[in-house]
């Protein structure tokens, strides 16, 4: 605790109220604040990491932000301050138990890449192979910005009561730009280039960046888009022909495991909170899902992953075509499973054709 007194009224007032200049002065902040006075945040560990100052009144979150200003959560706010007309002021629109340590975890491990990539080992491959790792860094580069793009237009928005989740969400916008740095990187370092940017993709993007409100947004992005692509990402080592695009598919993977993570536990956390919501959610995928399945059968999509598991073309029927399938079932597994964990049923109302991917609903609907 500090040992330091605010001042007492009678030496407050005995302060000058006026500069040699004549401008005003106001002393009320020597005073102190109607909040926690003497508390001192400690260090852990780690160093000073947002749950560390989450102390007393200060770590208190309210339910309902009270105002809409950009007043830090814990200051004295005067009366007056101007409404910044915020939409989302309930903490269940935004919030996600685990929001402050992705935080942190987003910040500590920020990655370069100009530098943290070993470019300089970038083998020459064959054509066949070269074009499918371009085609599906095109996709990439494409698709990656649309998770930057939909918290940027959603933050604005968001009471500054839940800044632990503008913060995090700020992160979410770098990673997504590095991500699209990267893989546009790759597509131009080894002779490739930038290959076909396609009708069925841009309607999907379409689809999450103009959902009807932030919650069917982020179920949008997060559940289906975002774990698409991580477990894209998951599969590097098997899709990569050299270390270089293992390392990139690695570093990404780490940063969209976070943003997968918020989603699936915000919209948990507001379902827990807002039962009615999930109606509008279900709607949201119902739709998502529709349009996802004529992205995913694009055949420039399919005929490049299918090469990339191969090794090549010469092997795509006996191993990259089977590979593929495996692939698919995989994604579509682990996409029903992170309804699951975000408290929505999925698997008797999905719209995916389960059992061309293999799957057994009956198998998934008993687990």
């Amino acid at each position: 605790m500090s040992t330091t007194i605010p001042r007492t009224d009678e030496e407050v007032a005995a302060l000058p109220d006026t500069a040699p200049n004549g401008f005003p002065l106001d002393w009320s902040w020597l005073r102190g604040t109607p909040s926690e006075w003497g508390v001192r945040a400690k260090p852990s560990a780690r160093g000073l990491t947002m749950q560390d100052i989450a102390i007393g009144s200060y770590g208190e979150i309210p339910d309902v932000a009270p105002r809409r200003t950009m007043g830090p959560r814990g200051s004295a706010i005067d009366a007056d301050v101007p409404d910044m007309g915020y939409l989302l002021n309930a903490k269940s629109d935004v919030w996600a138990d685990n929001v402050v340590e992705l935080y942190e975890e987003a910040v500590a491990r920020q990655w370069s890449a100009t530098r943290d990539i070993p470019w300089g080992d970038l083998q020459e491959l064959p054509d066949d192979v070269e074009h499918a790792m371009c085609q599906l860094c095109t996709l990439l580069t494409e698709v990656e910005m649309i998770a930057a793009d939909l918290p940027a237009k959603w933050m604005w928005r968001m009471n500054h009561d839940f800044v632990e989740t503008k913060m995090f969400l700020a992160t979410q916008c770098m990673d997504e730009a590095r991500h699209a740095e990267v893989f546009r990187k790759r597509a131009l370092s080894n002779g490739g280039g930038l290959l076909k940017s396609q009708k069925r993709t841009e309607e999907l993007l379409r689809t999450i960046l103009y959902g009807k409100t932030y919650t069917q947004s982020s179920a949008l992005m997060h559940l289906l888009g975002e774990g698409f692509v991580l477990d894209i990402f998951r599969q590097g080592e098997l899709i990569s022909p050299t270390d270089v695009e293992k390392r990139i598919f690695r570093m990404c993977m780490q940063d969209e495991a976070r943003h997968v993570a918020y989603g699936t536990l915000h919209i948990r956390y507001q379902v827990e909170h807002d039962p009615d919501v999930a109606d509008e959610i279900h709607q949201a995928l119902d739709e998502g899902e529709k349009v996802l399945m004529e992205f995913g059968t694009q055949p420039a999509v399919m005929s490049a992953l299918a090469t990339l598991l191969a090794g090549g073309v010469d092997e795509v029927e006996t191993k990259g075509l089977p590979l593929l399938e495996h692939l698919l079932g995989k994604m579509l597994t682990s996409y029903l499973a992170r309804c699951e964990r975000a408290g929505l049923n999925r698997v008797e109302r999905t719209l995916i054709p389960l059992d061309l991917m293999g799957i057994d609903r009956a198998a998934l609907a008993v687990s």
